[in-house]
């Protein structure tokens, strides 16, 4: 039986996909798992009613939060995705040849094993490489045992993290914080760097500011990105964040040599050439949160 699925990006808006039929429905032991298959963007799941990744467009999402990131680093061996349960995050850092070890702190098992089953192409097996180690649980208690004085990282820290999360508002809330981006500063090595999605320019402008303002405490370089992604309904805003790297600063001819050295001819959505783009704002976005936005200088 179909449905109108509808989504609530804040209390004044909405919109949706007619004709879905939801596939399953779990409530786990911290939110409720959904599964839908829809004609306009394919299988997709939402947790507590939010839309989290679809089998049609999650390459937009996914390639956007890695790869810029990734290519800064001349050489990034280790990566730590936090949440991310649906592999996207992992199986794109996967693609770089010069990955040894990923880390993907997830919350919920039941993340996992629905988006396993139904979302097969989103994870393309990233769980079954064995570079890549699973952790069930709050990403907070990992990071705070990897940065204790007794850490399970021994020499190797993190090179690059993946904020792949729900928003603030909701269990992931207490990994939005400075308190929290200094404890994983204990955990990322020199030259390392983050990405982490903000949310919709047009609405969550609070939300976006209050998140760079928190980054901007704890990080030297801060750069936004934007991106259309359809699940979203909008104009989607990231983030990259360290003390050294600025992706941002890439020049074309470096982000092709990086590409080509790494393997990465085969991407759906990124490009060296739309890369400046990325990390430029419409006008409207920036008259939206001029209060926010800083300078690339």
């Amino acid at each position: 039986m179909s449905a109108t699925l509808l989504f609530h990006p804040n209390r004044d808006a909405v919109y949706g996909f007619e004709h879905a039929r939801r596939l399953a429905s779990v409530r786990s032991a911290y939110q409720h798992i959904e599964v839908w298959d829809t004609p306009q963007l394919g299988r997709l799941f939402t947790l507590d009613g939010r839309p989290m990744t679809s089998t049609g467009d999650e390459f937009i999402y996914h390639e956007c939060m890695v790869h810029p990131t990734a290519l800064a680093h001349p050489a990034p061996r280790t990566a730590l995705v936090l949440g991310g349960g649906d592999g996207g995050a992992a199986r794109q850092l996967l693609r770089h040849a010069c990955i040894e070890r990923i880390v993907v702190a997830e919350l919920d098992a039941d993340v996992v094993r629905l988006t396993r089953e139904h979302l097969p192409e989103v994870h393309g097996g990233a769980f079954d490489d064995p570079r890549v180690e699973l952790v069930i649980g709050d990403a907070a208690d990992y990071v705070a045992a990897a940065s204790g004085p007794a850490g399970a990282l021994g020499n190797m820290g993190f090179d690059l993290i993946v904020f792949d999360l729900t928003p603030p508002d909701s269990p992931a809330a207490g990994l939005y914080t400075p308190g929290f981006y200094a404890q994983l500063k204990r955990v990322m090595n020199p030259g390392a760097a983050l990405s982490m999605h903000l949310g919709s320019p047009y609405f969550h402008p609070e939300r976006i500011g209050q998140l760079l303002d928190d980054l901007r405490e704890t990080f030297a370089v801060v750069r936004t990105m934007t991106a259309f992604v359809p699940l979203y309904g909008s104009l989607w805003m990231m983030a990259t964040a360290s003390d050294t790297l600025d992706p941002a600063a890439l020049a074309t001819e470096a982000l092709t040599s990086r590409l080509a050295a790494r393997g990465l001819g085969s991407l759906q959505h990124y490009d060296p050439h739309m890369h400046p783009a990325l990390f430029s704002a419409f006008r409207s976005v920036r008259d939206k949160l001029s209060q926010f936005l800083k300078p690339a200088s």
